[in-house]
């Protein structure tokens, strides 16, 4: 492994071995924006469970409500109980719990207390199944006036394709993320990240926050509909839309340096790969000081940064010249020297491993992922730890004015679904 210089942009501590303890008491920071702030969370896979992570990591109190199978997000590989995956450990901290028969007459006045004791009411249901599920706006409004309503969906409620099913690859392939792979190069493959979902999520918290402070100011609560396909196309061609946002368009969509099939990190003379970029006029001189050819800096397409991105293939492909006349470490500190943005490439596992670790009251050891809260510490611990399937039930009903016999009771009829340990 490379020794990292502290002067190296992206370093990437090694906290595994922060000191931490079993509290769930501990806060995750002093700054918690939303404590008090009730989201009842009817949202599942990603994209919504990663939206109220933020929000209960703000220090809402997030209640899930599950189907007797529990969120897809609990089985997405292997974990340290059949209804906790890896994935689950860190998207479902500090939510609780709750399986909820929705269908039968006692779930769903269940549901509506629920509904009447929140703030913040999420769901990723289409609008179909949302209005089969009495879960739109006209169902909830009346038991709570103020109530901030978000809905998140694949597409547009006014399209044709409102109640179309949309996952995270479907909305790739919509709004032309898979073409950039194709005109950068590489097959027409999609991102081996779950990206679509996680923007979306991140605006789905945005939606709360917005409406939350509309209530603050007003009184009135808010109906939000969030599409996936708007979510990312705005991500997406902020720098992609390019040259052709302008009518009549300048050239076809696509920024060209992010285009290009030179883009890709550089093999050093031990086999070693670094990320470089030379963004700014001071950080091409830099890289080309580095390699001594001095007369690319006269060079009249490489003066200015347009003709540097006019130019950009040739340019990596020097930059790629460079880099294998030096060993990874002597590239990496030579560029850290010249004020070069630099890093090598680290394995996946690498910076899984360079997680806090923390122990789970019941279900073990296991590595906490940052959050995304502002103030939030990187080795912070939970308030809550991530529940088993349903393990919030009898808490939350008794909330609501249930006695141990009467939980017992919808138990028993399978109303409520009891927890297994």
């Amino acid at each position: 492994m490379v020794k990292r210089r502290a002067s190296v942009s992206g370093f990437v501590p090694d906290l595994s071995t922060s000191p931490s303890t079993c509290s769930t008491e501990k806060p995750m920071s002093l700054y918690q924006p939303l404590a008090g702030v009730k989201v009842l969370d009817l949202t599942a896979v990603i994209m919504g469970p990663f939206g109220t992570q933020i929000l209960a990591d703000m220090g809402a109190e997030v209640t899930v409500v599950e189907t007797p199978v529990g969120d897809a997000n609990r089985h997405m590989g292997k974990g340290p109980h059949p209804d906790v995956s890896g994935v689950t450990l860190n998207l479902m901290r500090n939510k609780r719990s709750i399986v909820l028969d929705l269908r039968s007459d006692e779930g769903r006045a269940i549901f509506e207390k629920l509904v009447a004791e929140s703030d913040v009411f999420v769901t990723n249901l289409r609008p179909g199944s949302r209005e089969r599920a009495r879960v739109t706006p006209d169902d909830l409004r009346p038991l709570r006036p103020d109530l901030v309503w978000v809905a998140a969906a694949g597409y547009d409620p006014s399209s044709s394709d409102a109640d179309a099913a949309a996952y995270d690859d479907i909305i790739q392939a919509a709004t032309g993320f898979v073409d950039t792979n194709e005109r950068s190069g590489l097959p027409p493959v999609m991102a081996p990240i779950l990206i679509a979902d996680k923007v979306s999520g991140m605006a789905l918290t945005q939606a709360v926050l917005a409406g939350l402070f509309h209530r603050e100011r007003t009184g009135e609560g808010t109906d939000t509909v969030l599409a996936m396909y708007d979510m990312m196309r705005a991500f997406l061609l902020v720098e992609h839309g390019a040259e052709a946002i302008p009518e009549p368009q300048l050239s076809r969509a696509g920024y060209p340096r992010l285009l290009s099939a030179e883009r890709r990190p550089l093999r050093t003379s031990d086999g070693g790969l670094v990320a470089i970029l030379a963004y700014e006029r001071h950080h091409f001189e830099g890289l080309i000081r580095i390699g001594g050819r001095l007369e690319m800096l006269e060079d009249e397409r490489f003066v200015s940064r347009l003709g540097r991105l006019n130019n950009i293939d040739e340019l990596y492909r020097e930059y790629q010249r460079i880099a294998e006349t030096h060993t990874t470490q002597e590239f990496v500190d030579a560029c850290a020297a010249a004020g070069v943005p630099v890093h090598e490439v680290v394995t996946l596992d690498d910076v899984t491993n360079s997680l806090p670790m923390t122990d789970h009251p019941r279900l073990g050891r296991y590595r906490m992922t940052p959050s995304l809260a502002p103030g939030v510490p990187v080795d912070a611990e939970p308030r809550r730890f991530a529940p088993v399937l349903g393990e919030n039930g009898r808490e939350v009903l008794s909330e609501l004015g249930y006695s141990d016999e009467e939980i017992d009771e919808l138990e028993n009829s399978g109303v409520v679904g009891r927890y297994r340990s």
